[in-house]
């Protein structure tokens, strides 16, 4: 379970140093320090849980949910999640693993997000569209169809299979919104081949 510093000074109210039984839970492994502030209580708990928790608001999307949905085939070992008006990329390196977030347009944020739960958490995934969309807005952007389909399929080596099967319609919506060149060809790609 995730706690906060001021959750275990509340927690610990009746010790004379809370601090120092912080300390000591720390060293008894009862605690493991995630960031300033930030711990939890078992340490095999899954990075993904605690994406939310570390840097927010935020949701995982890119790399690792192209990943989780099926969409490329390489294992992806950093938990990268999107933000909004941080205006800077952030990085965590920690024992859950690593951390990357950075930022989509505030106004494509809350679309299509998915609320998942797990045991006693609950995370924010990006569906597999939205995961898509934030990924091509955050690379460079490509000219034409052709280059498109490079970068879609060569570079990020995006399944065809699991490409087709993604909801046209959440794209088309999704592209209105973000203003980026790459979303936009997705756009017009998918509706001449859906």
């Amino acid at each position: 379970m995730i706690k906060t510093t001021n959750m275990l000074l509340e927690e610990l109210n009746t010790y004379a140093s809370p601090n120092n039984k912080i300390g000591r839970m720390v060293q008894a492994k009862e605690l493991v320090p995630i960031v300033k502030g930030l711990y939890e209580t078992d340490s095999s708990t899954p990075g993904y849980l605690l994406a939310g928790s570390i840097y927010g608001p935020s949701y995982l999307s890119f790399d690792f949910a192209l990943g989780i949905h099926g969409l490329i085939p390489e294992a992806v070992y950093a938990f990268t999640s999107a933000t909004f008006e941080k205006k800077k990329k952030k990085q965590y390196d920690t024992p859950f693993g690593l951390f990357t977030y950075q930022d989509v347009p505030t106004q494509v944020f809350y679309l299509g997000v998915q609320v998942k739960e797990e045991g006693n958490y609950a995370y924010y995934i990006a569906s597999p569209e939205k995961a898509l969309c934030d990924k091509l807005y955050s690379v460079k952007p490509v000219r034409n169809r052709k280059e498109l389909e490079e970068l879609l399929f060569d570079d990020l080596r995006i399944d065809e299979t699991e490409f087709l099967r993604m909801n046209k319609n959440d794209i088309m919506e999704l592209a209105e919104v973000y203003h980026s060149t790459n979303v936009t060809l997705l756009a017009q790609y998918v509706r001449r081949c859906f």
